[in-house]
């Protein structure tokens, strides 16, 4: 079987004393790139253990993304994952960290799987 990836999210985590530098990664993102910016989450939300945002963007901008991520993330973690149709093994076998790897609660994603 062949496993399609249709785009990419990267979620960038924040707290309230790193907002300010994830809003700056924000900015350059939109800037830099054709990504599409998802809204502020400012709690917990989905999996995701702490405040974060979502940019998606498609395959072919991984090559530029994530390297422009790796130099530029200002001390944030960031989760890349792609979006093949199985969230659960997207967000974890699938993922790809920069920075600290944060337990995702995937117990959510199997709730909505099922």
């Amino acid at each position: 079987m062949t496993v399609t990836i249709k785009n990419f999210h990267a979620h960038v985590y924040f707290d309230p004393e790193s907002r300010d530098r994830a809003a700056k990664v924000r900015e350059e993102l939109g800037d830099r790139f054709d990504v599409q910016l998802g809204r502020w989450h400012e709690a917990k939300v989905g999996p995701h253990p702490k405040s974060m945002y979502q940019v998606l963007f498609a395959p072919e901008l991984f090559g530029a993304i994530v390297p422009w991520l790796m130099l530029n993330r200002e001390g944030l973690d960031v989760l890349v994952h792609p979006t093949t149709g199985d969230d659960v093994v997207d967000h974890t076998a699938h993922a790809l960290w920069l920075g600290e790897k944060l337990p995702l609660n995937i117990d959510v994603l199997r709730r909505v799987a099922s």
